[in-house]
C-alpha cells in the first residue's frame, strides 16, 4: 500500500476512534445545560450510563464479527450507527429520547474503538505498528483531557446540541476515506461467537444498573419494578453461568475467576471506573450550579484530575517497565484515590476553586497509578491461551464499574437532593411564584432567586453533590483493602510494553491472545531497533568489521534477487554516491555483486547465507522476548512472520 494511502487510512481510523473516545467524556460538562433544557435531573446519570453500557457490552461482538466477516464493512457500519445516534441525540426533545439515542451512539462507538485498532494490524507493516499503536494510545489520552473542555466550549459558544452534531462532519470525513481507500481483502478467522454470553451478561448488567438507579428513589426497594429487575438479574446471571460453561469461545471464561489476580483486579478495576466516571459526571454540575461558572470553565477545572491520571499512568508504567515490580501501585493508588474522594466530599458552596483543584489532582493521581497497572497484573497472571479474553475481561469490569458508578451515585444524588429540598421548603418561606419542583428540574433558576434564598438552594445542591463523594469514599477504600490481595509475579517481557493511553479509556479491549503478544512484541522490537541493532545483529551473524549500514544493505537485499541501486539508495534516503562505500565493502568481501552496467545489485551465494544468518538471529531475538510465555507453536510462527518484516525496514536504516 502506498504511504499516502496508508496515511489517509490512519487519519480516518484515528478520527473514528477519537469520536468514540471523546463521547465518553465530552457530555459531562454539557449535562447541566441539557438538564436545564430537557428537564429530568433524576435521569442525568443515564445520559452517560447508556453510552457506556452499550459500547462495553457490544465490544466482544464487534471484535469477533470483524475477525469472521471482515473489518472494513463492519467499521463502515459502526461509523454509520454512531453518526445516526449522534444526529438523533442532537435532535432529542426529552431525556428519554436522549438516553435511547445515546445507547445507539454507544453501540457504534464500541465498534469504532475495537475495529480501528484491529485494522491497524491489517494495513500497517509490523515494523511501523508500534509507532502507530502509540498514536492510537495518544487518542485515548487526549480525549480524556480535552473531552470535558470541548463539551463546555460547544455549550457556551453554540449549544449543547453541537456536542453531538460535531460528530457528523468529522465522522463523514472518516467514512469517505475508509470507503475510498481501505482495502477489503483482509484475512478472516472463523469464530464460534458467544451470542448467549453477550445477551445474558449484557442483560444482567443492565438490570443491575437499573436497580442501582431506581431503587429507593424512583421506586421503593420492595416495589414490583425493583423486585422484578432483581429476579431478572438473578435469572440472567444463572443463564450466563451455564452459557459460559458450554461456549466454545466464552466472552468471560469462568476459570479466570479461580485466579486471585483476575478476581481481585476485576473488583478493584470496577471500583476505579466507579470513582472516575462518578466524579466526571457530577463535578460539572457542582461547578456550574453552585459556583456559577461557565460550561467551558467547568471543563478547565477538571483538567487537574485528567492531567494527574495521565501523568501517573505514564510514570507508573515507566517505573514498572524498568523495575518489573507493580504490586505497590494499585495499593498506593487506591489509597490516594480514597483520600481524594474524601477531600471532594468536604466541598461546600463556599469552597474555593484552588481547594477543589487540589482535591481533583489527588484523585487523578490515585486513579492514574491504578488503572493501567490492573491490566498489567491480569496479563502477567494468565496463560497465553487466556491472555486476550483476560485482558478484555479486566477492562470490561472497569467499564461496567463506570456505568454502575454513574447510576449509583446518581441515585444517591437524587435521593439526598429530594430530602434536602423537602427540608428546605418545610422550614423556609418561598416567595409567590417560586416552585421548588421547577428549581429541582432546572438548577439555573437559582440565579433568579433573592440572595438569601438562593444561598439556601445552593447549599442544598452542594450538600447533595458532596454526599455523592462521601458515599464513594468507603467504596474506594474497599478497593484499597482488596488491592493488598493482588499477587506479584515476575513481569513478562511483552507485558512491559504498555499502551498508556488505552488504560484511560472506558471501552474494553477485544483482541486475541496472539494479537496481545504481537502488540507488545512489535513495540519492544521498535525500541530495540533504534539502539545500534544492526551493529549487534552483524556481530551475532558473523559479520564483524562491517559497518551497520552494510549490514542493513544485506538485510534489505535478502531474498530479493536483482535490486536497482537507485531504488536501494532511495529506500536508504541517501544518494547513490553516499551509499556506494557501504556497498563497496560488501563487494570486496564477496557478499554482493553488481550487474555489468553497475545499475543493479544482488547477494552472492555467500551473501545469501549471511542474510539467512541475520534472519535467524532476528527470529532468535524475538523468540527470547516471548519465551516467558512458554512453548507455543503460535508464538513460534509469530516470530517467523514478523522477523522478515523488521529486517531492512526503511525506518531503521543506519545514519
Amino acid at each position: 500500500m502506498r504511504q499516502k494511502g496508508l496515511g489517509l487510512i490512519i487519519i480516518a481510523l484515528m478520527l473514528g476512534m477519537l469520536l468514540a473516545a471523546l463521547d465518553q467524556t465530552i457530555v459531562s460538562t454539557a449535562l447541566p445545560t441539557i438538564v436545564s433544557d430537557l428537564g429530568g435531573l433524576e435521569q442525568l446519570s443515564w445520559v452517560v450510563t447508556g453510552y457506556l453500557l452499550a459500547s462495553t457490552v457490544s465490544t466482544p461482538l464487534w471484535g469477533k464479527l470483524g475477525d469472521q466477516y471482515g473489518r472494513r464493512g463492519l467499521f463502515i457500519g459502526a461509523i454509520v450507527i454512531f453518526l445516526i445516534g449522534s444526529a438523533l441525540c442532537g435532535l432529542s426533545q426529552n431525556m428519554g429520547q436522549l438516553i435511547l439515542f445515546r445507547s445507539i451512539q454507544g453501540l457504534g462507538g464500541g465498534g469504532l474503538m475495537v475495529l480501528a485498532q484491529a485494522i491497524v494490524g491489517d494495513v500497517v507493516p509490523a515494523r511501523e505498528r508500534g509507532r502507530y499503536q502509540g498514536f492510537f494510545g495518544a487518542v485515548f489520552a487526549v480525549s480524556s483531557i480535552v473531552g470535558p473542555l470541548l463539551g463546555g466550549l460547544f455549550v457556551d459558544h453554540l449549544s449543547w446540541h453541537w456536542v453531538f452534531y460535531i460528530n457528523l462532519p468529522v465522522g463523514a470525513v472518516a467514512l469517505f476515506v475508509i470507503i475510498a481507500v481501505l482495502p477489503g481483502h483482509e484475512s478472516r478467522t472463523r469464530h464460534k461467537i458467544d451470542y448467549a454470553g453477550v445477551v445474558t451478561i449484557g442483560g444482567a448488567t443492565s438490570c443491575l444498573v437499573l436497580i442501582a438507579t431506581w431503587a429507593g428513589t424512583t421506586y421503593a426497594w420492595a416495589s414490583p419494578q425493583i423486585v422484578g429487575l432483581g429476579l431478572a438479574a438473578v435469572a440472567l446471571l444463572i443463564a450466563a453461568y451455564f452459557a459460559e460453561r458450554r461456549a466454545a469461545e466464552p466472552i468471560m471464561p469462568l476459570k479466570l475467576f479461580k485466579l486471585r489476580a483476575f478476581s481481585m483486579t476485576s473488583i478493584v478495576g470496577f471500583v476505579v471506573g466507579f470513582g472516575m466516571f462518578g466524579a466526571l459526571t457530577y463535578l460539572p454540575l457542582y461547578l456550574q450550579t453552585v459556583h456559577g461558572v461557565s460550561a467551558t470553565l467547568s471543563g478547565v477545572h477538571l483538567l487537574p484530575m485528567m492531567a494527574g491520571m495521565l501523568t501517573m499512568s505514564i510514570v507508573s508504567g515507566q517505573i514498572i517497565s524498568r523495575t518489573g515490580k507493580y504490586r505497590f501501585f494499585p495499593i498506593a493508588g487506591t489509597f490516594i484515590a480514597t483520600i481524594g474522594m474524601f477531600m471532594l466530599s468536604r466541598l461546600t458552596e463556599t469552597s474555593s476553586t484552588l481547594v477543589m483543584s487540589i482535591d481533583l489532582l489527588v484523585l487523578g493521581v490515585g486513579l492514574g497509578m491504578t488503572m493501567q497497572v490492573l491490566v498489567i497484573v491480569v496479563q502477567n497472571a494468565v496463560d497465553f491461551e487466556d491472555l486476550g479474553v483476560a485482558t478484555s475481561g479486566a477492562t470490561f469490569f472497569r467499564s461496567i464499574g463506570g456505568s454502575f458508578g454513574v447510576a449509583t451515585l446518581g441515585a444517591v444524588f437524587t435521593g439526598r437532593l429530594n430530602a434536602d429540598m423537602a427540608e428546605l421548603v418545610a422550614r423556609t418561606p418561598v416567595p409567590p411564584g417560586v416552585d421548588p419542583a421547577n428549581i429541582q428540574k432546572d438548577p439555573t433558576l437559582i440565579q433568579k432567586l433573592p440572595e438569601p434564598l438562593a444561598q439556601d438552594f445552593l447549599h442544598v445542591y452542594a450538600d447533595a453533590i458532596a454526599t455523592v463523594f462521601l458515599v464513594g469514599t468507603p467504596i474506594l477504600f474497599v478497593a484499597f483493602l482488596l488491592s493488598w490481595f493482588i499477587p506479584e509475579q515476575r513481569l513478562r517481557e511483552t507485558t512491559k510494553a504498555m499502551d498508556y493511553g488505552e488504560g484511560l479509556g472506558a471501552t474494553s479491549a477485544e483482541r486475541s491472545s496472539l494479537a496481545e503478544v504481537e502488540r507488545g512484541l512489535v513495540r519492544l522490537a521498535d525500541a530495540d531497533l533504534r539502539k545500534d541493532y544492526y551493529v549487534r545483529l552483524g556481530q551475532l551473524a558473523g559479520l564483524s568489521g562491517l559497518p551497520p549500514q552494510s549490514v542493513w544493505v544485506i538485510a534489505r537485499l535478502g531474498g530479493k534477487g536483482w535490486v536497482k541501486a537507485a531504488d536501494l539508495a532511495e529506500r536508504a534516503n541517501v544518494s547513490r554516491q553516499e551509499g556506494r562505500p557501504y556497498v563497496d565493502r560488501l563487494t570486496e568481501r564477496g557478499l554482493v555483486t553488481r550487474s555489468p552496467d553497475g545499475d543493479s545489485l544482488r547477494l552472492t551465494e555467500q551473501g545469501d547465507a549471511a542474510a539467512e544468518r541475520l534472519l535467524e538471529q532476528a527470529k532468535a531475538g524475538l523468540g527470547r522476548l516471548v519465551a516467558d510465555w512458554g512453548p507455543s507453536p503460535q508464538l513460534l510462527r509469530l516470530c517467523e512472520r514478523i522477523a522478515p518484516e523488521l529486517l531492512g525496514a526503511d525506518a531503521d536504516r543506519p545514519g
